[in-house]
């Protein structure tokens, strides 16, 4: 019997779970992150909660009567658009900016004048921007890798920096198409060297390194692959994997997935694709969502109001739901204000309103993809906190018109751990 180990690295903590070749979830693990300053984050902590990590499921493993040495592959996921810089050690010199820092203006306005236009590195909270944050704080020039936080488990893992996947490096400006990095990218003033050379998804990148395999109780001949981001992580646990299929994550935000053959893009509307082996997973991100639901809804009012509407009847509410103004996908637009007028007194007509506005921007979303050439879904998979709502669920069939049911496994750390069984690169 040969195991997996797929580690995810996300916002709250770190979670793990082994894998057998059939998919079926062997043992698993959650630990807390410790708590950090979110504007000074060390990311050596993420480095010692992943340990902590892996010897909670050695611990599951053992009570099963299965020794480590079957876990023979590992594969890393983390949170996409969080760096860092990190010397040759592979000890951080800069603090890490999470995926969510922003206000990058300077470096937006440097990227915007030497990137394609339309570009996925544009904007004040892009990957680039934050990267280029980080390379003016390394004052003494210490760095030797520009590193994402998966790469950064990697990197310790094997004892061996300066590599990374085709998914994490998307948003920083890797070449998809000519599998390099562009040349326009050095003169906003990246410097080279720091660069990791990039995998694809699955990619054999090296033997777990003989100290760390002594510290962990791990086998020493365990093989790294090249791994991927939390919400592409997040599809491979849940879906099946085939042409067509579709993962909707209703979180604090909106996010849609399709497996599809061809690479579908328009930063026009904040559509993009990731590489997935000889697949292309196209998706986008809106800023509908629960952020929307719990700006004017505690928790335990959504469950109880929800019982109280009918999904069969419209709320004949015409609303966008935004809790802020501007959104990403199916519009990209910074602009865009929220519509939610006219706003009931009646709070359960109100969230009903809420829920077919979010149903409406997900059915568009999914057009939006079958328009450009990618499948229509005829199931779609559900994640994230919203799933558990089945009154919502009810109003997202009626108006979305397709199959939908809850995910089954929905841990990142199962997609992680599903990468070296699925791609054979």
């Amino acid at each position: 019997m040969i195991l997996s180990l797929g580690i995810d690295i996300g916002t709250s903590g770190v979670k793990t779970a082994t894998l057998n070749s059939e998919g079926d979830v062997i043992s698993n693990s959650s630990i807390k992150h410790e708590l950090q300053n979110l504007d000074n984050v060390n990311p050596s902590v993420w480095w010692k909660t992943v340990k902590k990590a892996i010897k909670l499921n050695l611990i599951d493993l053992y009570s099963k009567g299965i020794n480590s040495s079957k876990i023979k592959k590992i594969a890393v996921d983390g949170t996409s658009g969080t760096v860092l810089l990190a010397n040759e050690n592979l000890q951080p010199v800069t603090r890490a900016l999470m995926y969510n820092a922003t206000g990058f203006v300077k470096e937006a306005k440097i990227i915007e004048k030497y990137s394609p236009e339309n570009h996925i590195t544009k904007g004040q909270n892009s990957t680039l921007a934050r990267a280029l944050r980080l390379i003016k704080e390394d004052k003494n020039r210490n760095a030797k890798y520009l590193m994402h936080q998966a790469d950064f488990i990697v990197a310790n893992l094997l004892k061996k920096g300066g590599l990374s996947d085709e998914n994490n490096t998307l948003k920083l400006g890797y070449d998809l198409k000519k599998n390099g990095w562009p040349e326009w990218i050095y003169r906003t003033g990246f410097k080279k060297y720091l660069l990791p050379k990039v995998y694809p998804i699955g990619a054999h990148l090296g033997k777990l390194n003989e100290v760390i395999a002594n510290e962990l109780g791990l086998n020493k001949k365990t093989n790294i692959y090249a791994g991927t981001t939390d919400g592409n992580a997040g599809f491979l646990a849940s879906s099946k994997f085939k042409i067509g299929s579709a993962v909707t994550s209703l979180g604090s935000t909106l996010t849609v997935k399709v497996l599809s053959e061809i690479q579908i893009e328009d930063s026009n509307i904040g559509l993009y694709s990731h590489k997935l082996g000889k697949y292309w997973l196209v998706g986008g991100a809106s800023n509908t969502g629960g952020n929307v639901l719990e700006k004017y809804f505690s928790k335990n009012q959504i469950i109880n109001l929800s019982k109280e509407i009918n999904p069969n009847n419209s709320s004949e509410m015409e609303y966008y739901p935004l809790a802020n103004i501007g959104e990403r996908f199916p519009e990209n637009n910074p602009k865009r204000k929220p519509e939610l007028i006219p706003r009931p007194k009646d709070q359960t007509l109100f969230l009903h309103g809420l829920l077919e506005g979010i149903a409406k921007i997900e059915k568009k979303s999914y057009e939006a993809i079958h328009q450009r050439g990618g499948s229509y879904p005829d199931h779609i998979i559900t994640v994230g906190g919203g799933a558990k709502n089945f009154v919502w669920e009810k109003i997202r069939i009626r108006i979305i018109k397709t199959k939908i049911s809850s995910g089954k496994n929905t841990e990142a750390a199962v997609g992680a751990a599903k990468i070296p069984f699925l791609f054979n690169n």
